[in-house]
């Protein structure tokens, strides 16, 4: 195995470093995140940092980068409260990469994605996303090790396709072709090894 340690990596050329960071912790979930400001202009970004924090209540959180420079979905959530994570699907992905470029009007129209909005929610969803959750914000805080911002948001809305949703509340995300990342730009669908029990000490492991 190839060893390479800190100061290797830091004097490392900045893409070397910033594709081996951004792989190093393995596949990551893509959600594109829907938002507007005030004015009802719309915006559509990917993030491949989107993270279960709890149950009850249903709490999501997300990291940007330092806010040193305009990043209109942090400021739309910041100013509105509300925001729609989305998942994406193969048949979609190049669309919803796109959206990263920095666009002058909205992604949603740059780059062909159909927005909706459902349930008087105040942020667009993505029409053709099988995974649908509209969320509120509920705190914010800047991490003093880098300046990331970490965002928390509670799910008031869930939508998912029905052939999707297990009878005990499990996403099969293979039946809803949940795109999932790796790195910055590499693509990928899962495939399902098995699910298993609860493990418990002098029980053997079942599969589900």
């Amino acid at each position: 195995m190839r060893h390479i340690t800190r100061k290797q990596l830091l004097d490392a050329p900045s893409d070397f470093r910033r594709n081996l960071v951004n792989s190093i912790t393995g596949y990551k979930s893509l959600h594109l995140i829907g938002s507007q400001n005030r004015n009802g202009e719309t915006n559509l970004a990917p993030f491949s940092q989107v993270f279960h924090i709890g149950a009850t209540p249903p709490l999501i959180g997300i990291l940007f980068r330092p806010h040193t420079v305009e990043r209109h979905t942090l400021e739309n959530i910041l100013d509105t409260g509300y925001f729609t994570l989305n998942h994406v699907s193969s048949s979609f992905y190049k669309a919803a990469h796109q959206t990263a470029a920095r666009y002058a009007v909205s992604e949603f129209k740059a780059t062909g994605l159909e927005e909706v909005y459902l349930e008087d929610f105040p942020a667009p969803f993505v029409v053709p996303s099988q995974v649908k959750m509209g969320c509120y914000l509920v705190e914010n805080q800047t991490l003093k090790v880098n300046d990331t911002v970490l965002v928390i948001g509670e799910i008031q809305h869930f939508w998912v396709a029905e052939k999707g949703l297990g009878f005990d509340g499990m996403l099969d995300l293979n039946v809803l072709d949940t795109v999932t990342v790796s790195g910055l730009d590499t693509y990928h669908i899962g495939k399902k090894l098995g699910r298993l029990s609860y493990p418990k000490p002098d029980q053997p492991i079942q599969e589900i």
